[in-house]
């Protein structure tokens, strides 16, 4: 979108059934990916200016600094700079989709392309190799790993076919405004308690 806040008629184009509708940010060469957090799928908002958790309103970028994940409180509403981007990677923090296909809200997803999402996310940890693998969102979560009664935090992977051992695998919540049991503070103090699993040493970078 070229730096801009995007219309209405800007975001209207973005329902399109695009199954790649934002780029991930992922280390280029092959660095060390100690999180990976995976969105469920782009708002339009997100796909419009091709950032993740773009949307004036949702709380992502604000609990990431509150959790002192980013050296600045990134502004994503009209798309990220490279410099956000560089910090990120720096720290071994990755971003992607369970699906790729953006919708007003998640709750559109067919229940068979959050399960397809899934087998597509553990077919690529075998490359990728994060330390941390972090799903922002339990409602999601309980279906496409087919898991009705899973609560947020750390998850057994054992059952999981496919699944890259040694990866770790928790949930926390969807960051949406949407999602009125969470508030900065509290997804703040998620993200925390992933980062000092997924850091280690390093928590301090």
């Amino acid at each position: 979108m070229g730096g801009r806040t995007p219309t209405r008629a800007d975001l209207a184009r973005f329902a399109t059934g695009d199954p790649n509708a934002i780029d991930d940010i992922l280390p280029g060469d092959g660095g060390p990916l100690r999180m990976l957090i995976v969105g469920i799928n782009p708002g339009l908002w997100t796909a419009a200016v091709n950032a993740p958790f773009a949307h004036p309103a949702n709380r992502f970028w604000p609990s990431l600094y509150r959790a002192g994940l980013t050296d600045d409180l990134v502004d994503a509403s009209a798309g990220l700079s490279a410099d956000d981007e560089a910090q990120f990677l720096r720290r071994g923090i990755g971003l992607t989709n369970l699906v790729g296909r953006a919708t007003v809200r998640a709750s559109e997803l067919t229940k068979d392309e959050l399960r397809e999402g899934r087998a597509r996310l553990v077919q690529r940890l075998a490359d990728l190799r994060p330390k941390i693998v972090a799903i922002a969102g339990i409602t999601a979560f309980r279906t496409a790993f087919s898991r009705p009664r899973a609560t947020m935090g750390r998850q057994s992977s054992s059952d999981i076919s496919g699944w890259t051992e040694g990866i770790g695998l928790w949930v926390v919540p969807q960051p949406s405004g949407l999602n009125a049991h969470e508030n900065i503070d509290s997804l703040a103090a998620h993200w925390r308690e992933v980062w000092r699993e997924a850091a280690g040493d390093a928590a301090e970078l």
